[in-house]
């Protein structure tokens, strides 16, 4: 298992933008499909996005579809977070499985590594 650890959450207003990154402790993720969920209080765990470890190509939940944007380098996966909204908030995960072709990512929650989760608040 990868030691996965999210960074850039924050406190934002309605309409604001953050960055979250995720980076994999001594390893670069490279070659791992790559997923961010959120989980909100008392709300179910929730698939945000995903990228395919061996191509560019990315999945998005229909609640940031456009506002969201997901990608990567080397070392890590950032997701970037457009014209926020109060329902945005919550504690986001990354999560990470080695990713060969023909494989794709999902955002179902079936993923063998996670975070420890870094807090996004939306608020005025």
């Amino acid at each position: 298992q990868l030691q996965l650890v999210e960074s850039g959450g924050g406190l934002v207003q309605p309409g604001g933008s953050l960055r979250l990154s995720c980076a994999a402790s001594g390893f670069n993720l490279d070659h791992y499909h790559v997923a961010w969920f959120r989980q909100a209080a008392g709300k179910e765990r929730e698939g945000v996005a995903c990228i395919n470890g061996h191509n560019p190509k990315t999945k998005y939940g229909d609640s940031v579809r456009v506002r969201f944007t997901i990608s990567r380098d080397n070392a890590k996966v950032y997701l970037q977070m457009m014209r926020l909204k109060p329902e945005d908030a919550g504690v986001y995960y990354c999560a990470a499985d080695w990713g060969p072709s023909p494989s794709v990512c999902t955002i179902q929650p079936r993923y063998g590594s996670w975070g420890q989760g870094t807090q996004v608040t939306v608020s005025s």
